[in-house]
C-alpha cells in the first residue's frame, strides 16, 4: 500500500513537471514572437532593454531587500550579469532588430544547447556521450542550411542579396547572443550559482550598470512608440520571460530532471517558427523548414534520455 501510494505521487510530480516544463517552453517560444514584435516597432533595441529591466528590477528589488538578502556585489554574480544580462541582451534585441522570427525561432533555441555542450566540455570538462555530440551535430547541420538558403544557394533570387546580408548580419548578433547565454549556464553551474541569486542578481545588477548608461548616451524612441507595444514588451519581457518562466524552469528540473526538461525544450524552434510565419506572415523556405526540423530534432536527441532508457533494458534483460 505504502509503494503504491509512493508511486502515485511520482506520477504526480512527474505530471506536474511536465506541465511546467511545457509551460516554460511556450514562455520561451513567446518570448521570440513578442521580442521580434519589440524589433518590429518604434521602440529601439536599447529602449526594450531598458523595459526589460526596469520591470524586472522593480518587481524583485523590494522581495530581495526585505525578503531574500544576499550579497549582490561579488566578483562571479558580478561577471554572470555582465555576459548573460547586458552582453546576451545587447546582442540578442540587436538580432530581433534585423532578422526574422523564424530566425530566431532556429537560432536561439538552437544554438543554445549545442554552445552549451561544447563549453561545458571545454570549461567545465563534463563528459558527453555519442548522443549529445550525434544531437549537435544534427544542429551545426540545421543551423548550416538556414545560411545556405540565406545565401541564395537554394535557387535564391540575386535581387534579394541586400535583404540577406542584412539578415545574416541579424543572425550573427543572435549566434553571439546564443553563445553569450551558454557562457552563462556554464557559469553558473560551475560557481554554483542557485536560481534565485541568478533572478535577482541578472535584474539588478543588469539594470545598475546599464540604465545610467542608457539615460546619458544611447538614443531613445520612447516618444515615437505606443503605449501598446511599451506594455507588452513590460509585461511579457519584464514578469513572464524573466520570472515567471524561470520559476516554471526550476520547477519543472526538480520534478523530471535537466535532461527530460531539454527534451521539452526541443518543441520551442517548431512552435516559435510556425507562430512567427503565421504572425509576421515571414516567406516560408525550404531551408527554413529544414532549419527547423533539424533543430528541434537535434536538440531532442542531445537532450533525450530514450536510448539510455533502451540500454539499461536491453542489459536488465540480459541479466534476467
Amino acid at each position: 500500500m505504502k509503494e503504491r501510494v509512493v508511486s502515485e505521487q511520482s506520477l504526480n510530480d512527474r505530471r506536474q513537471g511536465y506541465g511546467f516544463a511545457l509551460a516554460a517552453a511556450l514562455i520561451w517560444a513567446g518570448f521570440i514572437i513578442v521580442s521580434r514584435m519589440g524589433g518590429m516597432s518604434e521602440l529601439l533595441a536599447f529602449d526594450v532593454i531598458a523595459i526589460r529591466y526596469i520591470t524586472c528590477a522593480s518587481i524583485l528589488l523590494p522581495i530581495w531587500w526585505f525578503k531574500f538578502r544576499f550579497n549582490l556585489f561579488t566578483p562571479r554574480l558580478i561577471i554572470c550579469s555582465l555576459i548573460g544580462g547586458l552582453a546576451y541582451a545587447l546582442c540578442a534585441f540587436s538580432g530581433f532588430q534585423l532578422a526574422s522570427a523564424s530566425h530566431a525561432a532556429i537560432l536561439l533555441p538552437g544554438m543554445m544547447p549545442l554552445f552549451i555542450i561544447v563549453l561545458s566540455f571545454l570549461i567545465n570538462k563534463e563528459s558527453h556521450g555519442w548522443q549529445k555530440w550525434l544531437g549537435i551535430s544534427v544542429i551545426t547541420f540545421g543551423v548550416l542550411v538556414l545560411f545556405i538558403g540565406e545565401l541564395g544557394l537554394f535557387g535564391g533570387n540575386n535581387s534579394s542579396v541586400d535583404i540577406n546580408l542584412m539578415t545574416l548580419i541579424g543572425d550573427g548578433w543572435l549566434v553571439a547572443a546564443a553563445f553569450l547565454w551558454a557562457l552563462f549556464s556554464v557559469l553558473i553551474k560551475r560557481w554554483q550559482i542557485t536560481p534565485w541569486q541568478v533572478t535577482v542578481s541578472l535584474a539588478l545588477l543588469t539594470c545598475l550598470f546599464y540604465l545610467p548608461v542608457y539615460l546619458a548616451f544611447l538614443p531613445k524612441a520612447f516618444s515615437q512608440a505606443s503605449w501598446a507595444d511599451i506594455l507588452l514588451q513590460a509585461f511579457y519581457q519584464g514578469i513572464m520571460a524573466t520570472i515567471i518562466q524561470m520559476i516554471f524552469y526550476v520547477k519543472a528540473v526538480q520534478k523530471i530532471g535537466p535532461s527530460e526538461m531539454g527534451a521539452m525544450m526541443s518543441i520551442v524552434p517548431v512552435i516559435s517558427g510556425i507562430a512567427a510565419i503565421v504572425i509576421f506572415d515571414e516567406q516560408i523556405s525550404e531551408a527554413l523548414i529544414i532549419g527547423l526540423v533539424l533543430v528541434s530534432l537535434g536538440a531532442w536527441l542531445a537532450h533525450s534520455r530514450l536510448f539510455k532508457r533502451k540500454n539499461m533494458l536491453n542489459e536488465s534483460l540480459k541479466i534476467n
